[in-house]
Order: structure tokens, then sequence, then C-alpha cells
């Protein structure tokens, strides 16, 4: 694992990514730096950091769509396959480098705060809460871009794929408020995270029988839990997307409130991505 993430770790810089990424996220930075806190004269840093979460929609997909489809081009993907290696060690390695490069480039920023503060007192426990709820959120993100890289071999298609499932994410809040909350609503919408996840199951381990027991006991589930509790449905839409919304759980850290709640979720959150990106690499090795 180690070995996998020091090369993906140069790579970054042996290539213009890793500068493209550094600079682009440091330009934006440096630029709400500036206009929230030095123009202002105003010692709120955090507010900064809340600001430029949009940033991780054009800065992720440049970190994250090389991963897994530069392998896929240069025909190198087979030797990494049949490498000692576990797929799990190869995927955190990779994971970790982007990681890394992710971490250096939000360690450089720490110089923001350190300069208001020689000018005025910042709430340090705030800004250290913020930075931790930061690294969090990135750390998702880059765990969404790198399974969307091991479902394709075009950097483009990943970069763009990238860039529109994060987006998603981040106007999920919006999104709550136009869903409909009623029980009909929740049922049917039930009734699509079952085939969704029958078609998942399908197509990870292409076996139809097994499949068809997903549906079955999925259906026969959301039929009993109608049948139990209808109340369950109300407003089942707006639950699912509220678990699924990053941006929410960073207002804590935001305000310096180190919670673990949204600690455990974002891990959580990383960790069930690297899992689903194992899978796919394990479905295309004994292809």
């Amino acid at each position: 694992m180690l070995a996998v993430m020091i090369r993906e770790f140069r790579a970054y810089f042996q290539s213009i990514t890793g500068f493209v990424f550094m600079g682009f996220f440091l330009l934006i930075s440096g630029f709400f730096f500036t206009l929230m806190n030095l123009l202002q004269s105003s010692p709120d840093y955090t507010s900064v950091l809340g600001s430029i979460t949009f940033v991780f929609l054009l800065v992720v997909p440049i970190l994250t769509m090389r991963l897994m489809t530069e392998e896929t081009r240069q025909k190198t993907d087979q030797l990494l396959l049949t490498s000692p290696l576990r797929i799990t060690d190869i995927v955190l390695g990779k994971y970790l480098a982007a990681q890394a490069v992710f971490l250096m480039t939000l360690v450089i920023t720490i110089l923001y705060p350190i300069l208001l503060s020689f000018v005025g007192r910042i709430a340090a426990m705030e800004v250290i809460g913020a930075y931790i709820g930061f690294f969090l959120l990135g750390s998702a993100f880059i765990a969404v871009g790198l399974f969307i890289s091991s479902l394709t071999d075009n950097q483009v298609v990943a970069a763009v794929v990238t860039f529109s499932a994060l987006l998603f994410m981040w106007i999920l809040d919006w999104i709550q408020q136009a869903v409909p909350s009623d029980r009909l609503s929740g049922v049917i919408f039930a009734a699509l995270l079952v085939t969704g996840l029958t078609l998942f199951v399908f197509l990870t381990i292409r076996s139809w029988i097994l499949s068809a027991g997903v549906l079955l006991a999925g259906t026969a589930l959301v039929v009993i839990l109608f049948l139990v509790n209808p109340q369950l449905y109300q407003g089942l839409i707006v639950r699912v997307l509220e678990w699924f919304s990053l941006l929410e759980r960073y207002n804590d850290f935001s305000r310096g409130i180190l919670s673990i709640s949204p600690i455990v979720y974002y891990i959580s959150f990383s960790s069930a991505f690297i899992f689903l990106t194992v899978r796919v690499i394990e479905k295309r090795r004994w292809q």
C-alpha cells in the first residue's frame, strides 16, 4: 500500500495534475481570504473555508480523474491486478496519495489564519474545527471521485461524471425542499431503491438467482414495513437525502464543534465508496 501511495504521489508532480490542483485551490482560497478577511479587516477565517466548499466541485475531478483511468489507458492495470498486492492495498494507496496532495495544499492555507493572528485575535478552536471538517469533507469527495474513476477508462468522462455527482451532493439541501413527502412517494422511492440495489448486485456478481433473491427480499421488506408502519414512508425521500447531505454535517465544524457523529459519518461515507471501488476492481480482475 505504501509503495502504491508513494508512486501515485510522485505521479501527481511528474505531470501537471498536482500543480494545477494546488495552484487552483490556493488561488480560490487566497481570493476569498483577501476579499473576506483582509479587505474587510475581519478575523472570522472559518467563513472563508465555508465559502470555498464549492471549490471541491472543480478541483476534486482534477485530482481523481486519473487515479484508475490512467492504469487502464496505459495498459498497466493488468500488472497491478496480477501483482501480489491486494486490491484493497492498491485502492487505499491511490486514495491516500490523493488525500496527501489535498492535505499538503490545505496545510499551506494555514498561513492565512496565522497572518490574521498578528493583526487581531482569532477563534483558534473554531479554525481547528473548521479545518478538520474541511479535510473530512474533501476526503469524502475524493472517495467519490476515486469510485467514479474506477468505472471508466476515459479521464474526461471520469472528470465530468465526478463533477456532476459532487454537484448533486452540493445542492442536496435545495433539492430536499422540492421533493414530495407523502407516503405514496415514499413507497415508490423505496421500490426504486430496491430496484437500484438489485441492479447493482447483478452488475457486480452477474448472478440472476442472487439478484432475484435480493429483489424479492427487498420487495417483501417494503410491503411488510408498509403494513406494519405506513407512517415510516412519510417524508422518506427527504430523510434519505438528508443522510447523503455532506455539507449539512460540515456546519458543526465551522462553528468549532467537534461532534463524534459527523466525524464517523464522513469516515463511513469514504469507506463505503472505497469498498465499492475495491468491488469494481475485483470484478475486473476475474473477468
